[in-house]
């Protein structure tokens, strides 16, 4: 079911729909957002919005996976889990960072602390579900409860440390991910000993 095309006009709608959401968070912080905001801007009706997306926090959860999920989850789904693997994911998180940074400068500060501590929770999430498939690669003999430890670890020091270079650190990106790439490869190293 997933190889059907899908219709021009509902990826139209969809991206209408996301479109005016984003246009909306400039003005709005996203809790006094509502669906009636969305569908106004887009003009379409509700039923429109519901037969798109359950909710607001649903609409929330397509922006950020369109975006820094798809860029690191499918672009690294088929790389072991070694040292080049961690500076793509680590310089996709500071790309992304910095994009948005530029991007939601002009909407209100609330908003952009809003969203932040959704997409936070989004690409640990992701990030640890691609570190497990990893890991599980590369160690299918481990039991599962320290895989799932080990891609916990890795996906919040991974996103840690790319919100650390963004707020604490004069480095280039890559300069950041050199110096800090020795303690990562080493608990990596420490899971196949």
């Amino acid at each position: 079911m997933d190889d059907m095309k899908v219709d021009p006009r509902i990826k139209r709608t969809k991206k209408l729909l996301i479109e005016s959401f984003i246009k909306i968070g400039q003005k709005k912080d996203f809790k006094d957002i509502t669906i009636k905001d969305i569908t106004e801007e887009a003009t379409v009706n509700r039923a429109t919005f519901y037969s798109h997306f359950i909710d607001k926090y649903d609409l929330v959860d397509v922006v950020f996976t369109e975006d820094i999920l798809e860029r690191i989850v499918n672009n690294l789904n088929h790389h072991d889990l070694n040292e080049e693997t961690i500076v793509k994911i680590f310089l996709t998180l500071t790309e992304f960072h910095t994009e948005k940074s530029t991007e939601l400068s002009s909407q209100c500060r609330r908003s952009i602390e809003s969203f932040s501590s959704i997409l936070e929770q989004k690409v640990k999430k992701e990030l640890e579900k691609l570190f497990y498939s990893l890991l599980l690669k590369q160690q299918p003999e481990l039991d599962s409860e320290a895989l799932k430890i080990g891609a916990a670890m890795l996906s919040w020091g991974i996103y840690g440390a790319s919100v650390d270079w963004q707020n604490n650190s004069s480095l280039s990106a890559e300069q950041y991910i050199k110096k800090a790439l020795p303690f990562m490869v080493t608990e990596i190293n420490d899971l196949k000993g």
